[in-house]
């Protein structure tokens, strides 16, 4: 065990308890945050034969072990716990899972297990066996309904690609919360060839969205998920119909929050070479805004997570890089290749409680 390991389970973990008494959201109120995080790659360590999951064996080109798997899992946590700044997400979305096995790892048998986290799940037809998931804690979310979208593109139906996930509930005992949690098809085969599989799983989104509407006409709708597309990109800008600012903006609109935030090459959630992107976002509606419901986005809107364990010294791009799992087929010992995200939802009656 590395001493940055020794030094995060002697003062991380018997703090917990101290931390959850002085931050307790039960008692203060002050805010329910909600973090997006794609975690590259989670694995068990089994092969399955309905999966192209072979790299990630132990006979596999990854060499995957049991060691390695438990690091992830508790980096993972180690991410989840400091961006809850001692007190973890009520509400968390992942992509790059392989299974349920893996969250119930990750819940139970990491330092997560001292919280009250339950998995929403279900087995998608992404043929490396990769799924999108949504975690809760009972204490501040009551799933009312979910589902899995499935996304069948007409034009090769022998193509697959992850479901969206669609969860129902009520956060903090105050409103009702419609997430769709996202994993949309990757960039592979350039992005003029691969685009098109990204628009068309936005019009499927779309549909939902307007489905939610047609019936409540002031719905509090949270999109997240690894777009793999920015904000200004056609399949979410034209075909979702997401804004990237508020001007205007009408309470039953979308907003992507992402897009509030200065394009620049030294922001964003992953980073190619030596250029940084935004392809994890945000997606609300507009009266999560302005305060139109009983929750409200609070602040400026929604974060990049870009604490300095996630990343490191960059020395073939310049700045800095993430620190991964994997560096090409070496084994790293990192988190992953996205930084997480995150936002507050607060009562838009009480304000100051954040």
């Amino acid at each position: 065990m590395r001493l940055s390991e020794l030094l995060f389970l002697v003062l991380v973990i018997p703090h917990i308890a101290w931390s959850q008494d002085l931050q307790d959201p039960d008692k203060s109120g002050y805010r329910d945050r909600i973090m997006f995080y794609n975690v590259e790659n989670l694995f068990d360590v089994y092969n399955d034969s309905l999966t192209n999951d072979d790299e990630f064996t132990p006979e596999g080109e990854r060499h995957w072990n049991n060691y390695k798997f438990y690091k992830k899992l508790n980096n993972l946590s180690k991410v989840i716990i400091s961006i809850g700044e001692w007190n973890p997400p009520s509400v968390i979305g992942l992509c790059e899972i392989e299974n349920r096995f893996v969250l119930n790892k990750l819940i139970y048998e990491t330092p997560l297990k001292s919280f009250d986290y339950k998995i929403i799940h279900a087995d998608s037809p992404d043929r490396r066996g990769i799924d999108v998931a949504f975690l809760y804690r009972q204490s501040r979310f009551e799933p009312l309904f979910y589902y899995p979208v499935p996304i069948h593109f007409p034009d090769n139906p022998e193509s697959k690609t992850r479901d969206i996930l669609y969860v129902k509930g009520i956060l903090n005992k105050t409103d009702t919360v419609h997430f769709y949690v996202n994993h949309w098809p990757s960039r592979y085969g350039g992005y003029e060839d691969s685009k098109r599989r990204r628009m068309f799983v936005a019009s499927v989104l779309r549909s939902k969205v307007d489905s939610i509407i047609s019936v409540n006409h002031n719905p509090n709708i949270i999109i997240m998920g690894d777009f793999n597309d920015e904000p200004w990109d056609e399949s979410i800008h034209v075909v979702l119909g997401a804004k990237s600012d508020t001007f205007g903006l009408k309470k039953n609109e979308l907003v992507d929050l992402m897009g509030l935030i200065k394009k620049n090459n030294l922001i964003g959630t992953n980073k190619f070479q030596s250029e940084w992107s935004v392809i994890d976002q945000f997606i609300c509606t507009g009266n999560l805004i302005s305060g139109k419901s009983a929750l409200k986005v609070a602040g400026e809107g929604a974060s990049i997570y870009d604490e300095s364990f996630l990343l490191e010294k960059d020395e073939t791009n310049l700045g800095f890089r993430l620190n991964r799992t994997y560096i090409g087929p070496v084994y790293h010992g990192g988190f992953s290749d996205h930084l997480p995200i995150y936002l507050d939802l607060i009562n838009s009656n009480n304000e100051s409680g954040r």
